[in-house]
């Protein structure tokens, strides 16, 4: 019998303190209005001692609590995040380790904003091959990527995690899927380079750690490039609610416009969160779900749409 990927749990978990407008106008020269109206975000939240492991495991305890999952049951875990703790041992690996998850092989995805699409792609990919159950979370530590003086950037992004438990279904729900990559415009988002400094090398010493984003270009991409994803997958389907990454308020007010879709439907938390990168698109669902916006066996259809750093993204239409 064939077997499909079923979301069954959603969980989410991010640092206590915020970090509103007003606060980063103390850093920079920056202020609320300026912030707010070209974003839409008011606030974020940001780590003070707690490390992207730290967030995901969080998340994953959340996730086997709520389900009433025994850590041993699971068969795998994906992180999608790009501000691992480490280059090595993965994230997914720190997890498996802090739940006892025995039994379940662990990897990192790193494809940034698009990277939960990706590692749930990947994930459903997993069960119908023969896997039964397993951790799909995107969580990320922006905070420590970034160039606190640089009002372009530092203002955009904030720190979470939120995940979904992945389970063998007999029935569909993962209906259509796209990912995509385009390596030739990589450098419109980096973060973390560093040349080759061997004892051999000629290479002239380069590290630079910060995230480094061209604005303009990575909107113009989200507007045209997924717009046309999404298009594509949407196609002669009735959809209920689209999660997009949250990045911009503007890009969703864009991306519906051009879509000719209800900009209700386009689903929003940015405004408290502000960009998480991988962690965006699992914790508006994870909110929505606990709102009652979402309900996870209902059928309802959901586009969930990720795009970022690589250049990567991915749209995927899903039927809760």
């Amino acid at each position: 019998m064939n077997m499909f990927g079923k979301i069954t749990a959603t969980a989410s978990y991010v640092p206590d303190k915020i970090v509103t407008n007003d606060d980063l106008s103390h850093l920079m020269d920056t202020s609320d209005e300026w912030i707010y109206s070209r974003t839409g975000i008011k606030e974020r939240r940001i780590s003070v001692g707690e490390n992207t492991s730290d967030l995901c495991g969080k998340v994953a305890i959340k996730l086997l609590d709520e389900a009433n999952v025994n850590p041993e049951e699971l068969d795998f875990i994906l992180v999608a995040t790009i501000t691992p703790d480490f280059n090595t041992p993965a994230v997914a690996c720190q997890v498996q380790g802090m739940i006892g998850a025995t039994n379940a092989f662990a990897f990192d995805i790193s494809a940034a904003c698009a990277g939960f699409v990706y590692a749930l792609s990947m994930a459903e990919k997993l069960i119908r091959t023969g896997s039964k159950k397993g951790l799909v979370i995107g969580g990320e530590v922006l905070s420590k990527v970034l160039d606190w003086k640089d009002r372009s950037s530092a203002v955009l992004f904030g720190d979470g995690a939120a995940g979904v438990l992945i389970e063998a279904s007999t029935k569909q729900h993962i209906i259509k899927e796209s990912l995509k990559a385009d390596g030739t415009r990589g450098m419109s988002l980096t973060s973390g380079f560093r040349s080759n400094q061997n004892p051999f090398s000629t290479n002239a010493p380069a590290y630079h750690a910060c995230m480094q984003m061209v604005g303009r270009e990575i909107f113009d991409f989200a507007t045209r490039d997924v717009v046309s994803s999404i298009a594509e997958i949407i196609e002669n389907e009735e959809v209920d609610y689209y999660l997009l990454h949250q990045a911009n308020a503007r890009i969703l007010d864009k991306v519906a416009r051009k879509l000719k879709q209800p900009r209700t439907q386009f689903l929003q938390n940015m405004q408290h969160y502000g960009n998480t990168s991988a962690a965006s698109i699992p914790l508006l669902l994870d909110e929505e779900v606990k709102k009652g916006t979402l309900t996870l066996g209902s059928g309802q259809h959901v586009v969930f749409s990720g795009f970022g750093g690589g250049l990567t993204w991915g749209t995927m239409l899903a039927a809760l």
